[in-house]
């Protein structure tokens, strides 16, 4: 079984969706959950009860869990001094903080397992230091630290913790994102190419599969810096 958050649109959806595809068992987490076709809980992130409560209904089915996909997420691209207070806390909050939260109260299932994974996500607008992300980037950077801590903490339980870190796939999150901002962005990318939803899914599946049990405490970017 393998919990994905955010997985009522974007990222999180596709990843979802292709997981289930694979034969897996997964139950998405989101805010709204109507619509979804595959197995959903409400749950907001950024709420620690809500977060706990999703996390005591997910025990009580009684699988083990494979994976936490930590996909939800919210991003503003705006310069530091012009982000007001209200979209600082939400990023801050729903990054960061419900990456935490999510680790924080699905890791003890984990460690009674004795296995599994979390995968959370990152930006590439950390690596690259993207002008006008200041915000959004201070927040994932935060996830990104988070993570390579966590992987050392979950270590002795064969727990395994890694990042993904794309850079800009066509989401709701790049939505008024204009085409000469993608293109300056993928020209700082090593591997200068738009990438796809489907190439975050193959890399997700990557990080699932045991021939990467050697990965840990890793951010792996898409495109390269």
């Amino acid at each position: 079984m393998i919990v994905v958050t955010g997985a009522s649109k974007g990222l999180g959806e596709s990843i979802a969706l292709r997981l289930g595809e694979s034969g897996h068992r997964v139950i998405g987490l989101a805010r709204n959950i109507s619509g979804m076709t595959i197995e959903g809980i409400a749950c907001d992130v950024s709420s620690y009860q809500s977060v706990k409560a999703a996390a005591r209904q997910i025990k009580k089915i009684g699988e083990p869990i494979d994976a936490v996909i930590n996909a939800a997420g919210v991003a503003s691209m705006n310069l530091a001094v012009t982000t007001d207070a209200g979209t600082v806390q939400k990023l801050v909050q729903t990054n960061l903080v419900g990456t935490i939260y999510m680790s924080q109260l699905f890791a003890p299932i984990l460690i009674r397992q004795k296995h599994g994974s979390f995968i959370n996500f990152s930006t590439i607008a950390v690596a690259l230091a993207l002008k006008g992300e200041s915000v959004y980037a201070a927040s994932k950077a935060g996830v990104e630290a988070f993570s390579r801590v966590f992987a050392r903490e979950m270590a002795d339980f064969n727990v395994r913790v890694n990042c993904v870190a794309p850079g800009p796939i066509r989401t709701d999150l790049l939505r008024g994102v204009s085409d000469s901002q993608i293109n300056k962005i993928i020209s700082q990318q090593v591997i200068k190419k738009e990438f796809q939803k489907s190439d975050v899914c193959d890399l997700v599946e990557l990080l699932l599969d045991p021939k990467a049990s050697s990965l840990s405490g890793q951010v792996l970017n898409i495109g390269g810096v």
